[in-house]
C-alpha cells in the first residue's frame, strides 16, 4: 500500500494526468512522468538485491521528475529508504507527508543540524565537529541515528579510512547519537572491466572489519549504486542506493540493465506541440546568427521550448534532432531561450505540418524513440544531466499513479 500523501498542488487518482510545478497557461511544454514505470523498475531492483533493502535516491528533485511524486512512488514500489542530497530536499519530503527514512547523502551545513534533527533525517558525518554539533542539539528521548561515510577512493567527501573508528568511538560517547550505518561511494562502478572498484571494496571492507572487531556494530552497511547493484553483487551489503536507473537509464549506455535480468521502463516524456509554421525558400537562413542554412524549400516549424526549458543551446550545433509526424527532424538554427525551429524537410501536401502537432525532445512517438543517453551522447554529457537540465518552467504531468495516492 502507498503511503498516503497530502500536497496542495495536485491530486493523483489512477491512470489520471494532473501538472505539477508551475502552471502553463496553455503552453504545451511539458514533462510527462510515468509512475507506474517508476514503480516497476523500483521494484525490478527490489527483486533483484534482495534480502538488501533499496535505497531510493531522489536528489535533485527526483533528477528532474518531481522528488515528491517519485518517492512516493518508491515507497510503492518497495523502497525502504530513500536519499537526498540537501537539508532542504529533505524537508521537502518531510512537509508532503513522508515518514519513510531520508538519507542526507553529506555532511549538513553549518547551523542546519537543529532542522536535521527536527525533521528525522539521517544525517551522514566524517568529521568530529558535525557529531558535536548533531550532539548539542536536545532530541528530547529520541536518538538521532548517524551514518558515516568513507572515502575508499573517490576522493570527493567521507573520512579517511583510519579516522572512522575514532569517529564511531565520537558517536558512541554522545548520549544522543547511534551509528546507524557506514557506507562508501563508488567511483567507477559503471566500468565492470575496472578493478579499481574491487580496490575501494576491500578497502571499505576492512574498514567494517575493524569496527566490528573493535566491538562497534556498524548498523546497515552500504556501497552500491545503481551500477554497482547490477554488476557487482559483492557490492550490496545491507543496502543499495539506486538512483538513475530507477527513472528508467541505464547507468550506462555500455551497462545495460537487461544485461543482469532488469528490464527499465522509460520514465520520462519531455514534448511541445507546434505553434507556428511558414515555407521558406531555398537558401534562407534561420535563428540567432543566421548559422543554419535551408538546402531546398523547407517547411519550417516553431515549437515553444527554449534553454530556459533546459535544452541546451548547443543541442542544434551537435546534430539535435525532434519527432514529429513519427520522423526524426533536425533543429533548425541556434536554440533560443523559449523558442526552436525544426527543419521539416519540403513541403508534402499529403503530410501537412500544422500547429498543435506534437513534438518528442525526449521519449517514444509511434516506433521512433530519443532517449536521455542519446541526447547526452550528442552533447558529450550523461543521462543524469540531461533530465536534471529540464526547468521547473515545464510543468509535470504524473501518470500511472495509485488510486490511493494522494500528493
Amino acid at each position: 500500500m502507498a503511503q498516503l500523501l497530502k500536497h496542495p498542488a495536485l491530486l493523483l487518482t489512477g491512470g489520471a494526468t494532473k501538472l505539477f510545478g508551475m502552471s502553463n497557461s496553455g503552453r504545451p511544454t511539458i514533462a510527462e512522468v510515468d509512475l507506474g514505470a517508476f514503480r516497476h523498475n523500483v521494484s525490478s531492483f527490489v527483486g533483484l538485491v534482495r534480502p538488501s533493502i533499496v535505497c531510493a535516491v531522489v536528489k535533485a528533485d527526483g533528477y528532474g521528475h518531481g522528488a515528491v511524486p517519485c518517492a512516493t512512488a518508491a515507497i510503492a514500489g518497495g523502497a525502504r529508504w530513500l536519499a537526498v542530497a540537501l537539508v532542504e530536499e529533505a524537508i521537502e519530503l518531510r512537509g508532503a507527508g513522508i515518514s519513510a527514512p531520508i538519507l542526507l547523502l553529506s555532511e549538513f551545513p553549518d547551523g542546519a543540524e537543529r532542522d536535521v534533527v527536527g525533521h528525522g533525517i539521517t544525517p551522514t558525518v566524517y568529521s568530529f565537529r558535525k557529531i558535536r554539533a548533531l550532539a548539542d542539539v536536545p532530541t528530547g528521548s529520541d536518538t538521532v541515528r548517524v551514518h558515516i561515510k568513507v572515502d575508499t577512493g573517490m576522493h570527493r567527501v567521507g573520512a579517511q579510512p583510519h579516522e572512522v573508528l575514532p569517529l564511531a568511538r565520537e558517536v558512541q560517547g554522545r548520549a544522543s547519537l547511534e551509528i546507524g550505518g557506514v557506507f562508501t561511494h563508488l567511483a567507477v562502478a559503471d566500468d565492470p572491466a575496472d578493478l579499481y572498484t574491487g580496490i575501494q571494496l576491500r578497502r571499505f571492507n576492512a574498514v567494517v572489519d575493524e569496527l566490528r572487531s573493535a566491538g562497534v556494530d556498524p548498523g546497515l552497511v552500504h556501497a552500491a549504486n545503481s551500477a554497482g547493484a547490477l554488476a557487482h553483487p559483492i557490492a550490496r551489503f545491507d543496502l543499495v542506493r539506486v538512483g538513475i536507473a530507477l527513472y528508467g537509464n541505464d547507468p550506462d549506455p555500455t551497462l545495460p540493465a537487461s544485461a543482469y535480468g532488469v528490464t527499465l521502463r522509460p520514465v520520462l516524456r519531455l514534448s511541445s506541440r507546434v505553434s507556428h509554421v511558414k515555407v521558406l525558400a531555398a537558401g534562407e537562413r534561420a535563428s540567432y546568427g543566421l548559422r543554419y542554412t535551408f538546402q531546398r524549400e523547407s517547411v519550417v516549424a516553431t515549437v515553444p521550448i527554449g534553454y530556459a526549458d533546459g535544452l541546451s543551446r548547443r543541442y542544434s550545433s551537435v546534430g539535435g534532432e525532434v519527432l514529429l509526424h513519427g520522423r526524426r527532424r533536425p533543429i533548425a538554427g541556434r536554440v533560443t531561450m523559449d523558442q526552436i525551429l525544426i527543419d521539416c524537410g519540403a513541403p508534402d501536401p499529403s503530410r501537412p505540418v500544422n500547429p498543435g502537432d506534437e513534438v518528442v525532445l525526449l521519449g517514444d512517438q509511434h516506433d521512433q524513440r530519443i532517449t536521455p543517453w542519446e541526447m547526452a551522447a550528442r552533447l558529450e554529457t550523461i543521462a543524469y544531466e540531461t533530465t536534471c537540465a529540464i526547468s521547473r518552467r515545464v510543468p509535470r504531468s504524473y501518470v500511472g499513479t495509485d488510486p490511493e495516492i494522494e500528493l
